[in-house]
């Protein structure tokens, strides 16, 4: 090991060597296994066993049913127990008096299992002599056993549920089951024990205030009835009105009768003398046609027209008999006239009388409305009396109600507790602890595994199970005197070095990373051709997936070929279920045409020039899962003094996106210090069919800029549909 690191080389762990380094050990391992396997199968043997009741409780409202037609009917539905409500009655459960209820009921203090310090150890002895331990005698014997008590009691709430289950650990399987269903029953005790207090306080103290409110209700009553009897308002028996009001009431129903009537009547006078004014007919009004007079009158009239209508047929107008007829028929009209007169005179009595009965009933009225005001002043103060009495009323009574429902619930088995049980603990027949086979396997993998720990890390620390990386950088020319001067170093294996007249030589590693170094050598090299799927699409994207690229950034020296490949490397990342985004700084467009559904989408320079918003130049790939920023349709110098914002837009989208690979053409040096100021940034040649000095000079100026990885890709072994899984891109 020391060798090793005088020589600054890089060191891995030899898997491999340290579990052949266990085998080798395998009769010390499982030695040591079986001894502590056998100990704890002895020391579980060796331990007194404990056996484990159960018992449980359901947390719900409880009401006892009563009988009888003048019992209140209670509600029966189950009252909300929240969280809170059942946390509480665990405490209950676990308090120190219903423990101390339970040791006294069962004796439990005469119990060594419950009092262990009765008997205490040498060594506890010491440790008190010395003042290091304090004495448990000193402890009251009920303090003791609740301590112990305590040990081997569990209470909790089962989960999502108002169930309480109490679990109780004892060296006596009987006690294990007798003391959850004595804490059980306690428990209830309890909890109706405190709803008797409740009902009886309740009947204690509502005793004396109820007979505080019937000595109140009758005061009331009382002077309701002596205010009402002072101000003249006496009860009619209607509606509670008084008699002031029901008289007002009478007579303003009586005045709108006298009105309709005077009214009805001066509209019939009306009627009739308009008619005789105008001479029309009255043959045709009520009040005439109703009247006898008139209509043995029509009759007549009748008759005599009837009688000249026949003589006229035979007899001159002048012929003494029509003369005589036409006579009496002229009479027989006056007397319908004056017939009429008198009855229009008869309805403007009527009228008459009806306005003589108006206005009497107006001047009552006035006067019962000076006595309903002074009426309604008092009812004021009697309307305050009531409401007071009837206030002092309804609290009697409801406070007669609570009493008759207190009493009713004082007698015994009245007040039920909020619980029952559901899960009585039954004697176990299984000891709970200890369980002799699990403790058996447990210690014994536990001594397997420690054993194997202490092996290798004796091995580390050793220097046996190191290896080195790689072979020493002298061995890799054939001890031929080079002068390599470092441009970029990636730590790699399995290192091919080839070298150059006066040029920079490679250094590649099958993996897809990239050293180079500056050599001189006089003699005439000769540049190997590198393996298959040494430098291929899949190899770089398997290497980008693998180190959780990022960004990188793509340079394509052989143009639109390199950027062909570039798109391939997005889709084959794409594909392997990482979120890439290929952003466009080629001058050609090449992998906007390739991935983008048109050429005319926004993109980076539209972006740049600040024409549209960050998410319109996010497109998606038309092939894969991948997306694409376009190069856009915005111009090109606009855009260049807009640059200094591709990092922030860089950075922003590597938040967003597993990989951002960034494809920038065949741009050198100085264009890539543009796009990135990261010099960790891993930069990828996509270099097919480009020769080897120039890559040389790529990777060397790369270098002497400070970029840190530089990946080259090839294109050679890029895998075709069919035969490699992947979809061609």
């Amino acid at each position: 090991m020391s060798g090793v690191n005088d020589g600054h080389q890089d060191v891995d762990i030899d898997l491999g060597g340290l579990f052949r380094a266990i085998w080798r050990r395998r009769g010390r391992v499982l030695l040591a296994t079986v001894a502590f396997g056998g100990l704890a199968f002895i020391g579980a043997n060796l331990m007194s066993p404990e056996y484990q009741g159960e018992a449980r409780l359901l947390i719900e409202s409880r009401q006892a049913e009563f009988s009888g037609a003048n019992q209140v009917q209670t509600q029966t539905a189950d009252s909300p127990f929240d969280e809170s409500g059942i946390s509480s009655q665990v405490q209950v459960l676990r308090s120190a008096d219903l423990i101390k209820q339970v040791a006294r009921e069962m004796k439990l203090y005469e119990l060594p299992e419950f009092d262990p310090t009765t008997n205490p150890s040498a060594i506890s002895d010491v440790l008190v002599m010395l003042g290091i331990k304090k004495n448990p005698l000193d402890l009251p014997p009920e303090e003791r056993v609740l301590k112990e008590f305590q040990k081997k009691l569990q209470v909790y709430q089962v989960e999502k549920s108002r169930v309480i289950a109490m679990q109780f650990t004892s060296e006596d399987p009987k006690l294990a089951a007798a003391i959850p269903n004595a804490m059980a029953k306690v428990f209830l005790s309890l909890q109706s024990g405190a709803k008797l207090d409740s009902n009886s306080e309740a009947s204690r103290w509502l005793e004396p205030e109820i007979a505080n409110l019937r000595e109140k209700v009758r005061d009331a009553e009382a002077k309701v009835a002596d205010y009402r009897a002072s101000s003249d308002l006496l009860l009619t028996g209607e509606s509670g009105g008084t008699f002031a009001t029901k008289q007002l009431n009478d007579i303003s129903t009586e005045l709108a009768r006298v009105r309709g009537e005077r009214a009805n009547a001066e509209a019939r006078a009306e009627n009739v003398r308009t008619a005789l004014a105008s001479g029309r007919a009255v043959d045709s009004l009520n009040d005439v046609v109703a009247s006898p007079m008139i209509q043995r009158l029509k009759e007549t009239e009748s008759n005599i027209q009837g009688q000249i209508a026949d003589l006229s047929t035979t007899l001159l107008d002048g012929h003494p008999r029509l003369k005589g007829l036409k006579s009496q028929l002229q009479g027989i009209r006056t007397q319908i006239l004056s017939e009429t007169k008198k009855i229009l005179g008869s309805l403007e009595n009527e009228a008459n009388v009806a306005q003589l009965r108006e206005r009497q009933l107006i001047a009552q009225l006035n006067t019962l409305k000076a006595n309903s005001a002074k009426a309604g002043e008092d009812e004021v103060g009697l309307r305050a009396l009531e409401r007071e009495a009837t206030a002092q009323r309804q609290l009697l009574e409801t406070y007669l109600a609570r009493y008759r429902e207190a009493t009713s619930r004082s007698g015994e088995n009245a007040a039920p507790a909020d619980a029952r049980v559901i899960s009585q603990a039954v004697e176990p027949t299984e000891v709970s602890f200890p369980k002799v086979l699990p403790i058996t396997i447990v210690a014994a993998f536990a001594s397997f595994l420690v054993s194997c720990v202490v092996i290798m890390l004796s091995e580390l620390f050793s220097g046996r199970a190191l290896r080195p990386v790689g072979r020493r950088e002298e061995e890799m020319f054939d001890d031929e005197p080079l002068d390599i001067q470092p441009a970029v170093i990636q730590p790699v294996s399995e290192t091919v070095t080839r070298a150059v007249p006066e040029q920079a030589a490679p250094i590649v590693s099958r993996e897809p990373v990239v050293a180079a170094a500056v050599a001189k050598e006089p003699a005439e090299p000769e540049i190997a051709e590198p393996e298959e799927d040494d430098f291929s699409i899949a190899s770089v994207a398997d290497h980008l997936s693998a180190d959780d690229v990022r960004v990188a950034i793509s340079v394509s020296p052989a143009g639109d070929e390199g950027s062909v490949n570039a798109v391939a490397l997005a889709r084959m990342v794409a594909e392997e279920g990482r979120k890439i985004v290929l952003i466009d700084l080629t001058g050609s467009a090449c992998p906007t045409r390739l991935m983008a559904q048109t050429a005319d989408l926004a993109g980076i320079t539209n972006l740049l020039v600040g024409e549209v918003p960050f998410t319109e130049t996010i497109h998606a790939d038309r092939l894969s899962d991948a997306h694409i920023i376009p190069q856009g349709d915005a111009d090109p110098v606009l855009a260049m003094r807009g640059i200094e914002r591709l990092q922030m837009i860089i950075d922003a989208l590597s938040n967003a996106y597993d990989t951002v690979l960034i494809e920038c053409g065949p741009a050198d040096v100085n264009a890539i210090r543009r796009v990135t100021r990261a010099r960790d940034t891993k930069i990828i040649i996509s270099a097919p069919a480009v020769g080897n000095e120039e890559i040389i000079e790529l990777i060397t100026g790369f270098g002497e800029a400070g970029f840190g990885e530089i990946v080259l890709m090839t294109g050679t072994g890029y895998p075709q549909p069919g035969n490699s899984g992947r979809r061609a891109a």
